[in-house]
C-alpha cells in the first residue's frame, strides 16, 4: 500500500472542506483521512446530513476513472448488485478529480469468518455483472466519448492494449518462465486471439478487500470499480477473483458463479495466461531495479513451484 506524504494528506483535507461546503452548505464535523486508497486519497467525513466518503485522485488524468467506475455502478445497481451509492463526480469544485459517496456501515470482508459463504455469494453476483453487454474490449468502452482510443475486436485489445506477446517475451527474456512454458503460452496466446465471443463488463478486482459487508458477513456492497473492463467472461474476473484464494475458497466462489468442473478444466489455462502475465508490470519494474531477491520468489511462483497441489 502506497502511503501518502503528511503534507499532501493536509492538502487534501482542505479540498474536502471546500467539497464540503459546496455540496451541503456548511462545514465538516469531522474528517478523518483512510490510508486504503493506492492512487486516491480517501477521507471519511461527518457533516450536517450525515456520514460520507470522499475519494480524491492524485492527478486531473483519474477522472476518467471516476466516470468510469459512476457508469459501471449504475449499471450493476439495477440487476441487484449492492454498491455504494455515488452521490457526485466532478472536477469543477476543485482542481482534482473527486467522487462524493455515503458512507456504509461496515468492513472489508477479508478476515470474516463466513468468508466461504460470502465467497460463495459473490461468485453469483459476478455472473450477473457478466450479464451486462457492453460495446468495444478494454478500458474504454461505453462509458467514454473516445472513438480512436476503443479496440473494436478483441484481437486488436489483446494486441496493442494489452500486449499480450510483449508481456510473455519480458517474462523470458528475463528468464521468469522456462522456454517450455513461452512455447505453451504463446501457443494459448494465438487461440485466444480467434475468440469472437462478445464483450460484457467485468469489475477487474473482485477480491475480498474490494467487498464491504455487515457484521453478519451479508454483503453490502463490491466498491472499487474504477478498474472496471469490457472483456470477455468469466476469463478476467475469474483470474484476478480466485488468485488469492485457498483452493476451498476457490471451489465456493465457483459453486456460487454456476461454473461446473468439467466448464472450469476447459477455461483454466486461459486463467492461467492472465494471470502469469499480470504479473509483468511489477516484473519488469523489479528488473529495472535490479531486485535480484524479489525476481527468484516470483519466478518460484511463475514456474509452479509453489502449487501444492499438483505434480
Amino acid at each position: 500500500m502506497r502511503k501518502h506524504p503528511a503534507s499532501e494528506v493536509r492538502k487534501k483535507i482542505n479540498l474536502v472542506k471546500k467539497i464540503v461546503r459546496h455540496h451541503f452548505g456548511g462545514e465538516a464535523k469531522k474528517i478523518e483521512f483512510k490510508p486504503a486508497g493506492l492512487t486516491n486519497f480517501v477521507f471519511e467525513v461527518n457533516c450536517k446530513p450525515g456520514n460520507f466518503i470522499v475519494r480524491i485522485a492524485g492527478s486531473p488524468a483519474r477522472f476518467k476513472d471516476f466516470q468510469k467506475e459512476q457508469w459501471a455502478v449504475d449499471k450493476v445497481k439495477k440487476l441487484g448488485v449492492p454498491v455504494a451509492e455515488i452521490l457526485e463526480v466532478g472536477n469543477e469544485v476543485i482542481e482534482l478529480p473527486y467522487m462524493l459517496q455515503k458512507k456504509l456501515d461496515g468492513r472489508e470482508a477479508t478476515n470474516h469468518p463466513d468468508r466461504l459463504r460470502i465467497l460463495f455469494e459473490l461468485g453469483h453476483y459476478t455472473q450477473l455483472i457478466h450479464t451486462i453487454q457492453t460495446n468495444n474490449y478494454g478500458n474504454n468502452f461505453d462509458w467514454s466519448k473516445n472513438r480512436l482510443s476503443k479496440n473494436k475486436t478483441w484481437k486488436e485489445y489483446l494486441l496493442e492494449e494489452f500486449n499480450i506477446h510483449e508481456r510473455i517475451g519480458m517474462l523470458r527474456q528475463n528468464e521468469m518462465i522456462s522456454a517450455a512454458q513461452t512455447k505453451k503460452l504463446s501457443s494459448l496466446a494465438k487461440k485466444m486471439e480467434k475468440w469472437k465471443e462478445s464483450p460484457v463488463l467485468n469489475h477487474g478486482d473482485l477480491r475480498l478487500k474490494n467487498i464491504i459487508i455487515d457484521n453478519n458477513g451479508k454483503i453490502l456492497a463490491l466498491i472499487d470499480w474504477e478498474h472496471c473492463t469490457s472483456n470477455i467472461a468469466p476469463y478476467w474476473d475469474l483470474s484476478i477473483a480466485l488468485h488469492d484464494l485457498s483452493v476451498d475458497a476457490k471451489e465456493e466462489f465457483l459453486k456460487g458463479y454456476g461454473i461446473d468442473p468439467s466448464t472450469f478444466n476447459e477455461i483454466a489455462p486461459y486463467l492461467k495466461v492472465f494471470n502469469i502475465l499480470n504479473y509483468s508490470p511489477i516484473i519488469d519494474r523489479k528488473v529495472r531495479r535490479r531486485e535480484k531477491k524479489g525476481l527468484d520468489f516470483f519466478r518460484l511462483r511463475l514456474q509452479g513451484n509453489l502449487d501444492l497441489f499438483s505434480i
